[in-house]
């Protein structure tokens, strides 16, 4: 049976999507049979975003309307042969489709996949709703900045409603500058708002809407500070105890992680 993840945010803009591309690249990376799914049907852009937008034969309105099979409309990533991605319709809203085909659908996945990556639509309307209804785990993308972690807040007990309690959150775009000169918060003051434990922290870094816009997830550079966030985020979600990936400054990850001045 398939770990099935949804992948939310309270608010759009915290990096959600980018985070649902390089966790599905990196767990591929660990020879897991990973399917990624799009979905937020509005936007239909995490096949811009992994460079398979041109592969694009077939969507879930396809299968809806019985034009093709599920298998049709998978795309597999050639450079990590074990992801697979269910891209979005844009054609299609929540309102056309009915819960039991997503749940059929999803129970033929869980078949064959060690994982299912759900990239949900930011807020908490009909889209969270679907796929939150769907998965078995969470993980919540934040950013420190106190309208984040509150919108994060209301989802994590949205989440729980729905009988979800593997919550885990992946702190985003963090910046070592901001946090030093008073800007951001820390991370000490996410875990004080969410009680949630961190899987993970990914810095800011300019590479990362480059990738994005050529289609190239931060990911496949081995050599990045970046990749290397998401490697420790995978081993985290596999059950592996390591280390958060630290900045280089002696002594600023203890004062970011643990508050102390």
């Amino acid at each position: 049976m398939s770990r099935i993840i949804v992948v939310t945010s309270g608010k759009g803009g915290v990096g959600k999507s980018s985070v649902s591309v390089n966790l599905a690249m990196a767990l591929a990376d660990h020879q897991l049979k990973v399917c990624l799914i799009d979905g937020d049907f509005g936007l239909k852009n995490l096949d811009v975003m992994m460079g398979l937008e041109n592969r694009v034969v077939y969507d879930l309105n396809d299968v809806v309307e019985g034009r093709c099979d599920i298998r049709q409309v998978l795309v597999k990533d050639k450079r990590m042969h074990t992801l697979h991605l269910l891209p979005a319709c844009k054609s299609l809203s929540f309102d056309q489709l009915d819960t039991k085909i997503m749940e059929s659908l999803i129970h033929h996945l869980e078949k064959e996949y060690d994982f299912i990556i759900i990239d949900s639509p930011a807020g908490v309307e009909q889209g969270f709703n679907y796929a939150t209804s769907i998965a078995h785990e969470a993980i919540v993308v934040v950013n420190l900045d106190l309208a984040s972690l509150r919108d994060s807040d209301r989802v994590v007990g949205l989440l729980m409603k729905k009988g979800i309690h593997q919550i885990s959150m992946v702190i985003n775009k963090m910046n070592q500058d901001d946090i030093e000169s008073g800007k951001s918060l820390m991370v000490s003051d996410a875990i004080d708002i969410l009680s949630l434990p961190v899987l993970g922290i990914v810095y800011d870094h300019h590479d990362m809407i480059e990738a994005n816009n050529k289609g190239m997830p931060v990911y496949l550079k081995k050599d990045h500070l970046l990749h290397k966030c998401f490697h420790h985020i995978a081993l985290r979600v596999l059950g592996h105890k390591v280390d958060y990936v630290q900045c280089k400054k002696r002594g600023w990850f203890s004062r970011i992680i643990l508050g102390i001045e």
